[in-house]
């Protein structure tokens, strides 16, 4: 049941996002989700090969290249799901910052048992 919560804030913090970004276009609710597992997906399957991969440029830049990693994997996100697009890398990297915000504010109001 504990998935299906989080799959469903991740939905919700998507369309937030998707809302407040004009750079960002979802087609509905039905995209959100699909999104949020394919991203889910991919920040478990290639994200740690990248971020191992990239670690001293990551080390050299302070941290700031894991926003590139970010908005390279929302990229291939907007790719693979229909009904979701971005329109360029600055709007990846916005939509990784605002979405780990709202993601961030959305886990306060979740109850864990």
């Amino acid at each position: 049941m504990s998935i299906i919560i989080n799959w469903l804030i991740s939905g919700i913090a998507i369309v937030i996002t998707a809302y407040l970004l004009p750079g960002i276009h979802l087609s509905g609710f039905k995209a959100a989700l699909l999104t949020a597992v394919v991203l889910g997906l991919i920040n478990a399957v290639i994200k740690p090969v990248l971020k191992l991969l990239t670690l001293p440029l990551t080390i050299m830049t302070l941290g700031l290249f894991s926003l590139v990693i970010n908005a390279l994997l929302i990229m291939l996100t907007a790719k693979l799901v229909p009904g979701f697009q971005v329109q360029g890398f600055l709007w990846a990297v916005a939509f990784s910052i605002v979405l780990a915000v709202v993601n961030w504010v959305l886990s306060i109001f979740k109850h864990d048992d």
